[in-house]
Protein backbone atom coordinates (compact mmCIF):
# COMPACT_ATOMS: atom_id res chain seq x y z
CA UNK A 1 0.00 0.00 0.00
CA UNK A 2 1.34 3.26 -1.33
CA UNK A 3 1.62 6.46 0.94
CA UNK A 4 -0.62 8.44 -1.59
CA UNK A 5 -4.53 8.79 0.34
CA UNK A 6 -3.64 6.31 3.23
CA UNK A 7 -4.23 7.80 6.66
CA UNK A 8 -2.87 5.95 9.31
CA UNK A 9 -4.33 5.36 12.92
CA UNK A 10 -2.71 4.22 15.83
CA UNK A 11 -5.83 2.20 17.70
CA UNK A 12 -3.32 1.51 20.96
CA UNK A 13 -3.94 -1.21 23.66
CA UNK A 14 -7.24 -1.11 22.04
CA UNK A 15 -6.65 -2.08 18.94
CA UNK A 16 -7.89 -6.29 19.83
CA UNK A 17 -11.53 -4.77 20.87
CA UNK A 18 -11.98 -2.48 18.42
CA UNK A 19 -10.74 -4.89 15.49
CA UNK A 20 -13.03 -7.75 16.12
CA UNK A 21 -12.42 -11.34 17.12
CA UNK A 22 -10.36 -12.40 13.11
CA UNK A 23 -11.04 -8.95 12.65
CA UNK A 24 -14.27 -9.23 11.65
CA UNK A 25 -15.22 -5.96 12.59
CA UNK A 26 -12.45 -4.67 10.60
CA UNK A 27 -13.66 -6.72 7.21
CA UNK A 28 -17.19 -5.27 7.86
CA UNK A 29 -16.08 -1.77 7.80
CA UNK A 30 -14.67 -2.18 4.64
CA UNK A 31 -17.36 -3.77 3.09
CA UNK A 32 -19.81 -1.23 4.11
CA UNK A 33 -16.90 1.62 3.38
CA UNK A 34 -15.47 0.46 0.28
CA UNK A 35 -11.86 1.49 1.75
CA UNK A 36 -9.08 -0.59 1.86
CA UNK A 37 -7.67 -1.08 5.64
CA UNK A 38 -4.15 -2.91 6.22
CA UNK A 39 -3.39 -3.67 9.97
CA UNK A 40 0.28 -3.07 11.31
CA UNK A 41 0.65 -3.82 14.98
CA UNK A 42 -1.54 -1.71 16.45
CA UNK A 43 -1.91 0.56 13.20
CA UNK A 44 -4.36 0.80 10.65
CA UNK A 45 -3.37 1.94 7.41
CA UNK A 46 -6.60 3.04 5.35
CA UNK A 47 -6.49 3.78 1.04
CA UNK A 48 -9.58 5.35 -0.69
CA UNK A 49 -11.18 8.66 -1.37
CA UNK A 50 -11.31 11.94 1.31
CA UNK A 51 -14.87 10.64 2.11
CA UNK A 52 -14.09 6.98 2.59
CA UNK A 53 -11.10 7.79 4.82
CA UNK A 54 -12.73 10.47 6.83
CA UNK A 55 -15.67 8.13 7.72
CA UNK A 56 -13.67 5.40 8.38
CA UNK A 57 -11.19 7.51 10.64
CA UNK A 58 -14.63 8.70 12.59
CA UNK A 59 -15.64 4.66 12.89
CA UNK A 60 -12.46 4.02 14.27
CA UNK A 61 -12.45 6.77 16.67
CA UNK A 62 -15.77 6.02 17.53
CA UNK A 63 -14.94 2.64 18.49
CA UNK A 64 -11.77 3.22 20.07
CA UNK A 65 -13.89 5.71 22.68
CA UNK A 66 -15.84 3.47 23.67
CA UNK A 67 -13.28 0.37 24.09
CA UNK A 68 -11.06 2.58 26.27
CA UNK A 69 -14.33 3.00 28.35
CA UNK A 70 -14.48 -0.56 28.73
CA UNK A 71 -17.54 -0.69 26.32
CA UNK A 72 -18.04 -4.40 24.50
CA UNK A 73 -17.57 -3.54 20.58
CA UNK A 74 -20.20 -5.86 19.46
CA UNK A 75 -22.70 -6.01 16.68
CA UNK A 76 -24.68 -3.40 17.37
CA UNK A 77 -22.27 -1.06 18.87
CA UNK A 78 -20.22 -1.25 15.27
CA UNK A 79 -24.02 -0.81 13.37
CA UNK A 80 -23.90 2.32 15.54
CA UNK A 81 -20.85 3.73 14.18
CA UNK A 82 -20.76 2.75 10.70
CA UNK A 83 -24.25 4.38 10.68
CA UNK A 84 -23.35 8.14 12.73
CA UNK A 85 -20.62 8.17 11.00
CA UNK A 86 -21.71 8.05 7.65
CA UNK A 87 -24.32 10.84 8.59
CA UNK A 88 -22.19 12.97 10.76
CA UNK A 89 -18.81 14.21 11.11
CA UNK A 90 -19.57 14.42 15.13
CA UNK A 91 -17.40 12.40 17.52
CA UNK A 92 -20.47 11.32 19.67
CA UNK A 93 -19.00 8.29 21.17
CA UNK A 94 -17.74 10.44 24.60
CA UNK A 95 -21.43 11.03 25.46
CA UNK A 96 -21.72 7.06 25.14
CA UNK A 97 -19.59 5.44 27.85
CA UNK A 98 -21.52 6.33 31.27
CA UNK A 99 -23.61 3.83 32.92
CA UNK A 100 -27.15 5.12 33.85
CA UNK A 101 -27.86 2.35 35.68
CA UNK A 102 -26.60 -2.07 36.50
CA UNK A 103 -29.25 -4.27 36.60
CA UNK A 104 -29.20 -6.87 39.76
CA UNK A 105 -27.48 -9.55 37.11
CA UNK A 106 -24.74 -7.19 36.03
CA UNK A 107 -26.34 -5.82 33.26
CA UNK A 108 -25.03 -2.33 32.21
CA UNK A 109 -27.56 -0.01 30.67
CA UNK A 110 -26.15 2.98 28.66
CA UNK A 111 -27.19 5.34 25.79
CA UNK A 112 -26.17 3.79 22.82
CA UNK A 113 -26.88 6.42 20.38
CA UNK A 114 -26.96 9.89 20.51
CA UNK A 115 -30.41 10.20 20.37
CA UNK A 116 -30.87 8.16 23.48
CA UNK A 117 -28.34 10.13 25.19
CA UNK A 118 -30.65 13.60 24.37
CA UNK A 119 -33.50 11.52 25.27
CA UNK A 120 -31.92 10.99 28.78
CA UNK A 121 -31.04 14.52 29.40
CA UNK A 122 -34.38 15.45 28.69
CA UNK A 123 -35.97 13.04 31.54
CA UNK A 124 -33.67 14.87 33.78
CA UNK A 125 -34.80 18.16 32.86
CA UNK A 126 -38.55 17.22 32.15
CA UNK A 127 -41.33 16.82 34.35
CA UNK A 128 -43.31 15.42 31.26
CA UNK A 129 -41.16 13.81 28.21
CA UNK A 130 -42.62 12.77 24.86
CA UNK A 131 -40.39 9.90 22.80
CA UNK A 132 -41.52 9.86 19.92
CA UNK A 133 -39.57 7.36 17.10
CA UNK A 134 -39.61 4.12 15.66
CA UNK A 135 -39.63 0.56 17.17
CA UNK A 136 -36.58 -0.84 18.85
CA UNK A 137 -35.13 2.61 19.69
CA UNK A 138 -35.24 2.25 23.84
CA UNK A 139 -38.38 4.45 23.79
CA UNK A 140 -40.19 2.54 26.67
CA UNK A 141 -37.13 0.79 28.64
CA UNK A 142 -34.94 3.85 28.75
CA UNK A 143 -38.24 5.47 30.38
CA UNK A 144 -38.79 2.38 32.72
CA UNK A 145 -34.93 3.11 34.13
CA UNK A 146 -35.38 6.18 34.81
CA UNK A 147 -38.64 5.65 37.12
CA UNK A 148 -36.71 2.93 38.93
CA UNK A 149 -33.52 5.82 39.47
CA UNK A 150 -36.69 8.05 40.36
CA UNK A 151 -38.17 5.30 43.08
CA UNK A 152 -34.63 4.45 44.33
CA UNK A 153 -33.85 8.26 45.30
CA UNK A 154 -37.20 8.80 46.58
CA UNK A 155 -38.13 11.17 44.63
CA UNK A 156 -41.65 9.73 43.68
CA UNK A 157 -43.51 6.70 45.63
CA UNK A 158 -44.87 4.51 42.93
CA UNK A 159 -44.38 3.77 39.25
CA UNK A 160 -47.30 3.67 36.92
CA UNK A 161 -47.29 2.06 33.53
CA UNK A 162 -49.73 1.75 31.24
CA UNK A 163 -50.99 1.41 27.55
CA UNK A 164 -53.99 1.77 25.46
CA UNK A 165 -55.61 -1.90 24.22
CA UNK A 166 -56.46 -1.09 20.61
CA UNK A 167 -58.35 -3.91 20.18
CA UNK A 168 -60.75 -4.05 23.30
CA UNK A 169 -63.56 -4.37 21.78
CA UNK A 170 -65.09 -7.86 20.56
CA UNK A 171 -61.48 -9.43 19.82
CA UNK A 172 -60.57 -9.18 23.56
CA UNK A 173 -64.15 -10.75 24.39
CA UNK A 174 -63.07 -13.93 22.59
CA UNK A 175 -60.26 -14.19 25.01
CA UNK A 176 -60.29 -16.94 28.23
CA UNK A 177 -60.13 -15.20 31.31
CA UNK A 178 -61.42 -12.39 33.34
CA UNK A 179 -60.76 -8.72 32.30
CA UNK A 180 -57.21 -8.39 33.45
CA UNK A 181 -56.36 -12.08 31.68
CA UNK A 182 -57.60 -10.38 28.58
CA UNK A 183 -55.39 -6.80 28.63
CA UNK A 184 -52.20 -8.40 29.98
CA UNK A 185 -51.19 -9.33 26.51
CA UNK A 186 -51.13 -5.51 25.53
CA UNK A 187 -49.11 -4.97 28.62
CA UNK A 188 -46.41 -8.07 28.55
CA UNK A 189 -43.71 -5.25 27.39
CA UNK A 190 -43.86 -3.54 30.29
CA UNK A 191 -43.83 -6.58 32.18
CA UNK A 192 -40.75 -7.61 30.38
CA UNK A 193 -38.79 -4.07 30.77
CA UNK A 194 -39.59 -4.17 34.89
CA UNK A 195 -38.43 -7.82 34.85
CA UNK A 196 -35.10 -7.17 33.02
CA UNK A 197 -34.37 -3.97 35.18
CA UNK A 198 -35.30 -4.93 38.68
CA UNK A 199 -35.22 -9.01 37.77
CA UNK A 200 -38.26 -11.11 38.33
CA UNK A 201 -38.41 -11.56 41.58
CA UNK A 202 -37.91 -7.96 42.92
CA UNK A 203 -40.61 -6.52 40.21
CA UNK A 204 -43.38 -9.16 41.38
CA UNK A 205 -43.18 -8.08 44.80
CA UNK A 206 -43.52 -4.15 43.96
CA UNK A 207 -46.71 -4.91 41.86
CA UNK A 208 -48.13 -6.91 44.92
CA UNK A 209 -47.57 -3.96 47.27
CA UNK A 210 -48.52 -1.99 44.94
CA UNK A 211 -45.31 -0.02 44.17
CA UNK A 212 -45.79 -0.91 40.89
CA UNK A 213 -48.82 -0.63 39.00
CA UNK A 214 -49.33 -1.69 35.01
CA UNK A 215 -52.69 -1.40 34.16
CA UNK A 216 -54.65 -0.47 30.89
CA UNK A 217 -55.43 3.00 29.99
CA UNK A 218 -59.17 3.22 30.54
CA UNK A 219 -58.07 2.35 34.28
CA UNK A 220 -56.40 6.20 34.80
CA UNK A 221 -59.73 7.52 33.75
CA UNK A 222 -61.13 9.63 37.45
CA UNK A 223 -57.51 9.28 39.05
CA UNK A 224 -55.16 11.84 40.34
CA UNK A 225 -51.64 10.76 40.71
CA UNK A 226 -49.54 11.81 43.27
CA UNK A 227 -46.11 11.35 43.69
CA UNK A 228 -46.05 8.75 41.10
CA UNK A 229 -43.34 8.43 37.71
CA UNK A 230 -46.17 7.74 35.03
CA UNK A 231 -45.15 6.16 31.63
CA UNK A 232 -47.69 5.69 28.50
CA UNK A 233 -46.52 3.53 26.23
CA UNK A 234 -47.94 3.10 22.34
CA UNK A 235 -49.35 6.54 22.65
CA UNK A 236 -50.16 6.92 18.88
CA UNK A 237 -52.85 4.85 19.60
CA UNK A 238 -54.49 6.68 22.09
CA UNK A 239 -57.08 9.37 21.07
CA UNK A 240 -57.06 12.54 21.23
CA UNK A 241 -59.56 12.57 24.99
CA UNK A 242 -57.63 9.57 25.97
CA UNK A 243 -55.01 11.42 25.63
CA UNK A 244 -56.21 14.86 27.63
CA UNK A 245 -57.77 12.52 30.18
CA UNK A 246 -54.30 11.11 30.81
CA UNK A 247 -52.04 14.42 31.18
CA UNK A 248 -54.67 15.43 33.38
CA UNK A 249 -54.21 12.76 35.62
CA UNK A 250 -50.81 13.61 36.76
CA UNK A 251 -51.10 15.48 40.37
CA UNK A 252 -48.14 16.99 42.61
CA UNK A 253 -44.21 15.39 42.43
CA UNK A 254 -45.84 13.53 39.46
CA UNK A 255 -43.39 12.94 36.68
CA UNK A 256 -44.70 11.20 33.20
CA UNK A 257 -43.21 9.91 30.00
CA UNK A 258 -45.05 9.34 26.61
CA UNK A 259 -43.81 7.17 24.26
CA UNK A 260 -45.13 6.03 20.62
CA UNK A 261 -44.58 5.66 17.00
CA UNK A 262 -46.63 7.61 14.84
CA UNK A 263 -45.99 5.60 11.60
CA UNK A 264 -47.54 2.96 13.53
CA UNK A 265 -50.98 4.00 14.55
CA UNK A 266 -53.58 1.34 14.92
CA UNK A 267 -57.07 3.09 15.61
CA UNK A 268 -59.95 3.29 13.10
CA UNK A 269 -60.69 5.09 9.97
CA UNK A 270 -61.22 8.97 10.97
CA UNK A 271 -59.59 8.62 14.47
CA UNK A 272 -56.96 11.32 15.31
CA UNK A 273 -54.10 10.12 17.17
CA UNK A 274 -53.67 11.99 20.15
CA UNK A 275 -49.95 11.29 19.92
CA UNK A 276 -49.83 13.35 17.01
CA UNK A 277 -52.28 15.87 18.27
CA UNK A 278 -50.45 16.28 21.22
CA UNK A 279 -47.24 16.79 19.28
CA UNK A 280 -48.36 19.82 17.95
CA UNK A 281 -50.23 21.68 20.43
CA UNK A 282 -47.77 21.34 23.61
CA UNK A 283 -44.07 21.47 21.89
CA UNK A 284 -43.77 24.50 23.25
CA UNK A 285 -44.75 24.66 26.61
CA UNK A 286 -42.00 24.91 29.61
CA UNK A 287 -41.96 21.65 31.32
CA UNK A 288 -42.49 19.59 28.76
CA UNK A 289 -39.81 18.06 26.22
CA UNK A 290 -39.97 15.67 23.33
CA UNK A 291 -37.38 13.68 22.11
CA UNK A 292 -37.13 12.60 18.53
CA UNK A 293 -35.44 8.95 17.53
CA UNK A 294 -34.80 8.14 14.10
CA UNK A 295 -33.73 4.93 12.36
CA UNK A 296 -30.13 5.63 13.95
CA UNK A 297 -30.86 4.91 17.16
CA UNK A 298 -32.61 1.56 16.37
CA UNK A 299 -30.79 -0.95 18.98
CA UNK A 300 -32.12 -3.83 17.70
CA UNK A 301 -31.37 -6.43 14.37
CA UNK A 302 -29.43 -4.32 11.84
CA UNK A 303 -31.89 -5.13 9.70
CA UNK A 304 -34.20 -3.32 11.32
CA UNK A 305 -32.52 -0.22 9.96
CA UNK A 306 -32.90 -0.79 6.65
CA UNK A 307 -36.87 -1.92 7.33
CA UNK A 308 -37.69 1.21 8.82
CA UNK A 309 -35.58 3.37 5.98
CA UNK A 310 -37.53 1.55 3.22
CA UNK A 311 -40.72 2.00 4.40
CA UNK A 312 -39.74 5.96 5.14
CA UNK A 313 -38.52 6.09 1.44
CA UNK A 314 -41.77 4.30 0.45
CA UNK A 315 -43.59 6.78 2.01
CA UNK A 316 -42.03 9.89 0.83
CA UNK A 317 -42.85 8.61 -2.50
CA UNK A 318 -45.90 7.38 -2.15
CA UNK A 319 -45.53 3.81 -3.29
CA UNK A 320 -47.35 0.75 -1.36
Amino acid sequence: MSNKNVTVLSLGEESAAVLGRCDENLLRIEKETDAEILVRGDEVHIKGGDAERETVTRVFAHLKTLASAGVEINETVLNYALASAAESGENVAPSLTGNIYVTPRGKKIKARTLGQRRYIDLLGENDIVFAVGPAGTGKTYLAVVEAVLALKRKEVRRILLTRPAVEAGEKLGFLPGDLQDKVDPYLRPLYDSLSDILGGDTARKMMEKGVIEVAPLAYMRGRTLDDAFIILDEAQNTTIPQMKMFLTRIGFGSRAVVTGDITQVDLGPGEKSGLVHAERILRDVDGIGFAYMTHLDVVRHPLVQKIINAYERAERHGTE
